[in-house]
């Protein structure tokens, strides 16, 4: 796809014009115009070359962007630029307008005194007409883009601003010259309207700086992301840290972090550890824990400790790149509703320009003077807004995208943003999107030896086995500080289990199938496990001297949010279903805990694909996945949604990436795409009813009823405001409430087990006073100080309050507390 910087557009007039001159170009298979952000985009075998002439011959300037300037169009110098000169042109302007309305109507209707060499009509028209004339200099932008439109068969806005300006002047200027050559210097009536010409390009300059500013409010996300990224990174090189230029930063550099640090680039960490905030990718507010092997993704912040990453990912392959390209690319793009507001706007501008004329012929006809009948005819002209039209989708887009982009939903396209709104059924796969996707202890049954015992036991065995169900295992064991014993002899059997000596006592761990091989295992035991496979369950039996002493079972659990999620797409009216390669029984248990009743398992992934088409059939669907084998049916669905946490095959294949593992994104994405929506019809109902009601009004249809005229000053104030409530209103979107799950497990640094597990483990807090802490730094300091007690499941410091706040899993002695904060340095107060 090319991308292309257009100058010189006006309103939606202009994009249309611009969008059908490249469209019909050889080679052009797709071309969207963005007015909002002033870019094109064409996909297409036409050549540079081609596409640049088109768009000049259209009477446009072009010039083609490189993917870096692309993603930062937004917030180009060029945009910088505009903005400063329309200040300065509405300054100068008011400078001018102030004497000139004080002479034309100060003077001349409530009797503002003036020199008395102004005292007749001739006098003043001169000065009037000099004065209107330097505001006509000043903002010679709308006579030239206007009468260019009209010389290149294109006419805009800035046509209707010209041509009504232009008519006020000339028409004055033709009253000034008769009364001069009459000889008579006072006429009692001079029928100037040179403020009317003045007055409507201030007020025309006004709105689209006001408009200029509420459209660069739209940018905030993307402005926000771009920001992220720190100048400067702590590069290791020789032994020594030295600061470079973030820009210098190659793959496999290592560079270090410190508390506090924003990280330059997407890395890996290799030495120590830390808790990291990725609230920005992801949007959730609470810190991840970084080990060695963890990734960091650029523009993070890093709250722990130090710790030094290898660069895996820098420039525009990093995360957050990513996310501004994407984000860029959706509100570059357009949605389908927008081609109607577009089809309209392509005629727009030559509709006006005719029933003003028609309005002129009309009232000369019926008799009025040509003062009366050309007020009504530059009225028409000047209260129309093609613009409004123009805004009313694109302004949405880019809000509702950039919302989504804070929550972590990344829209890939405009289109996608407007159709997850009309889904009418989610496809969850299981693993991974609606299960945590890594095992965990469920159940933990002894059987002839105390509960700790058992877990000590199993610990000490599997702590040396890199099986993702001794993994497990060993996260429990910690969880609950069980003890770690010394094991000898330890030994694997692959598929089977893994045996050790502890404490001279021979320990096996592993299957029903590969113990009944070794030892007896009662009636009573089995159909314990029997029980635990039919929910889903891995069962595995512990012995010690062959004697089965317990059961723990590991299964891959649901979610926190997933029940919730659920809960939420039922009351949209959206029905969930699950598509799963488990076995029914496995995909029974999940599905009855979380409420979906539709399930459709032992799916092969070849066949996933097939079954999101079967269910097509009925209605949009939307597919949630996050593996390699759920790309197709990812591509297949009406709207593929990927984790964020899943494959990079899956994210590539995908309309909708969640940067979370949340399942609440895909209620988020859903109720944002119909908030979006709304918006856009909102917007697009507003610019119609507008003109719809306005250019009657302005052409003199209630003046016989009623008696009312429309001042063409007034009119061009009622214009610009049109423009400005369109953006506005889509400004509104940055107040949508996301739907939110309540803070998990970990978030709330809580420890929650299984209702069948028979440990509980209570909590409690404490408050701790502390002085000394200065910034960030130092809270930084304290909270990795405290969270090295295994009781500590969090600490929440903050410097400004001079508190600390911990949650623990076990007592904690006020002495232990102050003497680790008081070897920082601090004083407990």
């Amino acid at each position: 796809m090319k991308k292309y910087n257009i100058g010189g557009m006006s309103c939606a007039a202009c994009s249309a014009k611009v969008e059908k001159a490249v469209s019909s170009l050889e080679g052009v298979t797709k071309c969207s115009v963005n007015l909002l952000t002033n870019t094109m985009e064409v996909e297409g075998s036409a050549s540079d070359r081609v596409i640049t002439d088109a768009v000049i011959k259209a009477g446009y300037t072009v010039r083609a962007l490189s993917e870096e300037k692309s993603k930062n169009s937004v917030r180009s110098e060029s945009a910088k630029n505009e903005k400063q000169s329309t200040v300065a042109r509405l300054i100068a302007s008011l400078v001018i307008l102030i004497p000139l309305m004080y002479i034309s109507m100060g003077h001349s209707m409530w009797g503002f005194p003036i020199f008395s060499f102004l005292d007749n009509d001739v006098s003043l028209g001169i000065v009037q007409m000099l004065l209107c004339s330097v505001i006509m200099v000043i903002n010679q932008k709308f006579f030239i883009s206007g009468f260019k439109g009209l010389v290149h068969a294109s006419p805009n806005m800035d046509t209707l601003v010209a041509i009504g300006s232009a008519a006020s002047f000339i028409y004055s200027v033709w009253v000034l010259l008769e009364l001069a050559s009459s000889g008579s210097a006072h006429s009692g009536t001079h029928g100037y309207y040179f403020e009317s010409a003045a007055m409507i390009l201030t007020l025309i300059t006004v709105g689209k700086l006001l408009e200029a500013y509420s459209k660069g409010r739209t940018t905030d996300a993307i402005k926000g992301l771009l920001e992220m990224t720190p100048d400067t990174a702590r590069l290791i090189r020789d032994g020594k840290e030295i600061t470079v230029d973030a820009a210098e930063l190659k793959l496999g550099d290592i560079f270090a972090l410190r508390p506090g640090d924003r990280v330059p680039a997407d890395g890996k960490v290799i030495e120590g550890a830390s808790s990291v905030d990725e609230s920005m990718l992801t949007g959730e507010s609470v810190p991840v824990d970084k080990e060695i092997g963890d990734r960091v993704s650029g523009g993070s912040i890093n709250i722990g400790g130090f710790v030094k990453c290898e660069a895996v990912g820098v420039g525009e392959d990093t995360a957050i790149a990513k996310i501004i390209k994407t984000l860029s690319d959706a509100a570059s793009g357009k949605a389908p509703i927008s081609k109607k507001a577009d089809a309209v706007a392509g005629v727009f501008v030559p509709v006006v320009l005719a029933i003003s004329l028609v309005t002129f012929i009309i009232w000369m006809l019926l008799g009025e003077g040509v003062s009366f009948a050309l007020t009504r005819a530059v009225s028409v002209l000047v209260i129309s807004c093609p613009c409004s039209l123009g805004l009313a989708t694109p302004v949405a887009v880019m809000v509702g995208s950039g919302m989504g982009a804070k929550h972590g939903i990344l829209f890939k396209s405009a289109e996608m943003l407007e159709e997850a709104g009309k889904i009418n059924t989610v496809v969850f796969d299981k693993t991974g999107t609606l299960t945590k996707g890594e095992m965990s202890v469920t159940d933990v049954i002894p059987i002839s030896c105390t509960e700790e015992e058992l877990v000590s036991g199993a610990y000490s065995l599997e702590i040396k086995s890199e099986h993702p169900l001794s993994k497990a295992i060993c996260r429990y064991a910690q969880g609950v500080s069980a003890v770690l014993k010394e094991s000898k002899g330890f030994a694997s059997h692959a598929g089977k289990g893994v045996c050790a000596d502890i404490e001279n006592d021979r320990w096996t761990g592993a299957s029903v199938k590969y113990t009944e091989s070794i030892t007896d295992v009662s009636g009573n035991t089995k159909s314990i496990c029997v029980r635990l496979a039919s929910e889903g369950k891995t069962p595995l039996l512990f012995t010690k001297n062959k004697a089965v002493v317990g059961i723990i079972a590991v299964a891959d659990t649901v979610k926190e949010d997933a029940k919730e999620a659920v809960s939420s797409l039922k009351a949209l009216g959206i029905p969930p279903v699950m598509l799963t390669g488990d076995n029914e029984a496995a995909a029974r248990n999940v599905a009855g805990k979380i409420g979906i009743e539709k399930i459709m398992a032992e799916v092969l992934p070849d066949e996933k694909e097939k079954a999101v088409k079967s269910l097509m059939e009925s209605g949009k669907v939307a597919m949630v996945g996050d593996g390699v084998n759920d790309a197709p049916a990812l591509t297949r669905a009406d709207v593929g949604i990927a984790i964020g946490a899943g494959t990079d095959v899956a994210i590539d294949s995908a309309d909708v990436v969640l940067a979370s593992r949340d399942v609440s994104g895909v209620v988020g994405a859903i109720k944002l795409s119909r908030r979006t929506l709304t918006n856009i019809k909102e917007n697009l109902f507003w610019a119609f009813l507008y003109n719809s009601i306005g250019i009657p009004i302005a052409a003199g249809v209630l003046i016989p009823s009623f008696g009312i005229a429309l001042n063409p000053m007034i009119a061009a104030a009622a214009m610009s405001l049109s423009s400005i409530c369109v953006v506005l209103n889509a400004l509104r979107l940055n107040l949508y409430k996301f739907y939110k799950t309540p803070a998990s497990a970990s978030e709330a640094g809580a420890v929650k087990n299984d209702s069948n597990m028979k440990k509980e483990i209570k909590e409690m807090t404490k408050t701790v006073k502390i002085e000394g802490m200065m910034c960030s730094h130092c809270e930084a300091s304290v909270k990795k100080t405290l969270e090295e007690f295994p009781e500590v499941t969090s600490a929440e410091v903050s410097h400004e309050e001079g508190t600390a706040k911990l949650t623990l899993s076990a007592e904690l002695s006020d002495e232990a507390i102050k003497e680790a904060i008081e070897n920082q340095g601090y004083t407990v107060l």
